[in-house]
């Protein structure tokens, strides 16, 4: 009787984590900002150790599988400058999401199911924790998407491998005459951003830009490196980057100085 039980809790566990892959119906909300958590589950893409890559290489698959739809919610100003559940600091202005179980630094194709207006959101906070949303989008994912006047809103959720995502944002960037960027990184305090740019540029990489971003008196300075031409160019400089342990990198696309990628 004993053996059986651990057996039974298995399968029981198992039965959840299946779960968490199927489509949802849509429920209406009110609009609450969520405040993000701070544990971790990632997937850091371009990382040197073998044995992440193997990981990597059986997770994407059942990453591509993740099909969802529901209602998103998004947050802004309130935590623009603070930490992200993976340690970044938080940019309202940076196409990212919160979301509960796709790994941080994955990339989603989320799409407006009223308007059918879609963007490319990498994952890097946990959230939402309000009801039964789906993902907390940053503030200019929200307002590409038309919904942060009302709030929250109806979307689908596709998981895409970053190939995929680079793909995307750089089709869409070229029909707005503008480039796609590997941003290595983004800081409360200059100094570290500049630390952060010797470093790279120390080890005979290209040197990366720092941009500064200013919000309510509060500035971030993001570095970054491109303009990206091609997958296998950003892969191989993915590699050199994850040896120095830099391996939480993204794709951003110029807009302003305001990293806004859309796609139509």
């Amino acid at each position: 009787m004993n053996k059986i039980i651990p057996i039974f809790l298995i399968f029981v566990l198992c039965s959840c984590t299946a779960e968490q892959i199927k489509t949802s119906d849509i429920s209406s909300q009110t609009p609450v900002t969520t405040a993000p958590s701070r544990h971790h589950s990632r997937l850091n893409v371009g990382s040197s150790d073998t044995t992440n890559t193997a990981d990597e290489e059986n997770l994407l698959p059942r990453i591509a599988r993740y099909l969802k739809q529901g209602v998103a919610s998004w947050y802004g100003s309130d935590f623009h400058g603070k930490k992200t559940a993976s340690g970044e600091i938080y940019d309202m202005y940076a196409m990212t999401a919160a979301h509960k179980t796709l790994p941080i630094s994955s990339y989603a194709r989320v799409t407006n199911l009223e308007n059918q207006r879609s963007v490319i959101v990498r994952i890097n906070d946990r959230g939402p924790y309000h009801g039964n949303r789906v993902m907390d989008l940053s503030y200019a994912a929200a307002q590409k998407l038309d919904l942060e006047q009302a709030g929250t809103g109806a979307v689908e959720i596709k998981a895409i491998a970053p190939d995929q995502a680079l793909a995307q944002l750089q089709n869409a960037a070229e029909q707005q005459e503008k480039s796609v960027y590997l941003q290595v990184g983004t800081f409360g305090n200059k100094k570290k951003a500049q630390k952060l740019q010797n470093k790279i540029s120390a080890h005979q990489l290209p040197q990366p830009e720092i941009l500064p971003s200013t919000h309510k008196g509060s500035t971030l300075y993001k570095v970054q490196m491109g303009p990206i031409k091609s997958s296998e160019s950003v892969h191989k400089l993915n590699i050199q980057l994850a040896k120095l342990g830099i391996t939480a990198t993204q794709f951003v696309t110029e807009a302003d100085q305001k990293q806004i990628a859309m796609i139509q």
